[in-house]
């Protein structure tokens, strides 16, 4: 967070050892006894917020060395904070917390909580929360009681695993993409990442249209990324990823924690549908995964146990995240801050697409904002910017005619077109003057001895073949065969075929 302006260092290192210790999850360590390990509650951790002062020069390489040190959570708790001033008014809080301990949605209550602790600290009082209803340690417990025992037949773990295994029965391991170059071995998870920015017009267009259809606008995008994906060659069965929250209780709204899941959701794009017709499979696909949303990611891929690879993700390698969690700002007096997003782009996926909506004070619908990130072994930027500018292409078809059929929708803008269909079939080219006969003939009297035809460890000069393929006519025309006629040749690949397609003709 840049902040700018009266910032009180004290207030701001006190206000986040309150929020530490109003979240467990935060000061929560993971040793491990015999090789199995347990979570720990530190009542007072040994945690401060690293304060420097630097030369704004600096500030990049510091925030990449800090953000880049490693968590040794056996011993450290999962988060830490450094406040970097860079001259009169102006510094950069850098606030890392270890996916173990958060999610996004876990950024809300954390920009709210610190803020109300500051206020506090910064007037000389300690924060009055409200309690919270529960901790996350409580919730691993309900979760674990929730899906029961695998062994029963009966219990909900049993009853999801079952589900998965029959809705991702079949389903592609890989999908093929319109990548610039092959895919590596191991991945190196570098990434390219462009904006993705749909316009306030088009917004209202496909909530009118999701409206119509009973449809999410998350399944609109869905459908959308599902149809331009199968357009571009991935193929009629296309399955894509999605970040859930994974708060079903009220309860956990306001706490800290790692809730999310990940869901795999199976697009069926088969005998060219409408849009509506292919927004009412997702929206079938959607709540069947959603009705089924329990069992943690990392148990369906041990269960499913699909071929694993170090150069793509497992079961899909396309995510489509829709962001409708609460507004995460810092709100300090006499502060002004913003987010800044710093390190390099990061590519756990092929395609990755990340976006949430926006509206005006009125609450009208102001544009939906995210970005597309890529796959830097596999695309080029350019690439990549082409999908994003293809996507909304494909949104604004589907919310101009949802009727319209998905092989009907230009996804090549007209220069795109004649390229593909003028510059790169651009071969013509002067054809010689002789048929193929006549040109062996000629060869014959150029290179006689050169080898023409090699296979099976046999090699035919041009002399050779003429004479065979001669020999054959000759005795084709005796046995009646002329202009005209049809003779069927049955052979297996080699220089016998090629002499008898040259008697024949």
């Amino acid at each position: 967070m840049r902040l700018s302006g009266d910032l009180d260092r004290d207030a701001l290192a006190a206000a986040l050892r309150d929020v530490l210790a109003r979240h467990e999850a935060l000061r929560t360590v993971y040793p491990a006894e015999d090789g199995q390990p347990y979570q720990r509650m530190l009542a007072d951790p040994d945690w401060h917020l690293a304060v420097h002062d630097i030369d704004a020069a600096a500030l990049d390489e510091r925030v990449a060395e800090f953000g880049a040190q490693p968590f040794d959570l056996a011993v450290d708790v999962p988060v830490r904070a450094a406040l970097f001033g860079v001259g009169t008014g102006e510094h950069l809080l850098v606030f890392v917390v270890h996916h173990i301990a958060g999610d996004g949605w876990s950024t809300g209550p954390l920009m709210r909580d610190l803020s109300a602790a500051y206020v506090a600290r910064r007037s000389g009082t300690a924060p009055e929360f409200d309690a919270l209803p529960v901790q996350y340690a409580d919730y691993a417990l309900w979760h674990r009681e929730l899906l029961g025992d695998e062994n029963d037949a009966e219990s909900l773990a049993a009853r999801q695993l079952r589900y998965w295994r029959g809705a991702l029965e079949g389903s592609p391991e890989e999908l093929t993409l319109p990548a610039d170059r092959p895919r590596p071995a191991v991945a190196s998870h570098r990434g390219i990442t462009v904006p993705m920015d749909i316009p306030a017009d088009l917004h209202g267009r496909l909530l009118d249209v999701a409206r119509a259809q009973g449809v999410t606008l998350f399944m609109v995008l869905h459908a959308a990324v599902a149809g331009l994906l199968s357009r571009l060659g991935a193929g009629t069965d296309v399955p894509i990823g999605s970040a859930i929250a994974g708060r079903t209780d009220g309860a956990l709204d306001g706490l800290v924690g790692y809730f999310a899941n990940t869901l795999v959701m199976r697009t069926d794009v088969t005998g060219d549908p409408t849009f509506a017709q292919l927004l009412a499979r997702v929206r079938e696909r959607g709540l069947e995964a959603f009705a089924n949303q329990d069992v943690p990611f990392e148990r369906l891929v041990e269960e499913l146990a699909p071929t694993r690879s170090l150069a793509r993700h497992p079961l899909f390698q396309i995510v489509l995240t829709m962001q409708n969690s609460a507004s995460a700002e810092l709100r300090l007096p006499g502060v002004d801050s913003e987010t800044v997003f710093v390190g390099r782009p990061v590519a756990k996926f092929d395609l990755d697409v990340l976006i949430g909506e926006v509206f005006d004070e009125r609450g009208e619908p102001a544009g939906v904002r995210g970005g597309l990130s890529a796959s830097a072994d596999l695309f080029d930027r350019e690439s990549v910017e082409l999908f994003a500018t293809r996507l909304l292409r494909m949104l604004a078809a589907l919310a101009d005619e949802p009727t319209r059929r998905l092989s009907s929708v230009p996804v090549l803008e007209d220069a795109e077109r004649r390229q593909v269909l003028g510059t790169w079939n651009d071969t013509a080219s002067a054809g010689p003057d002789s048929m193929v006969p006549a040109m062996i003939e000629a060869q014959v009297d150029r290179t006689p001895t050169a080898p023409v035809v090699v296979s099976g460890g046999v090699s035919v000069t041009y002399q050779e073949l003429d004479a065979q393929a001669n020999r054959l006519a000759h005795h084709l025309r005796a046995v009646g065969v002329g202009p005209e006629s049809v003779v069927a040749l049955c052979l297996p690949r080699g220089a016998d075929m090629i002499t008898a397609i040259l008697a024949v003709g």
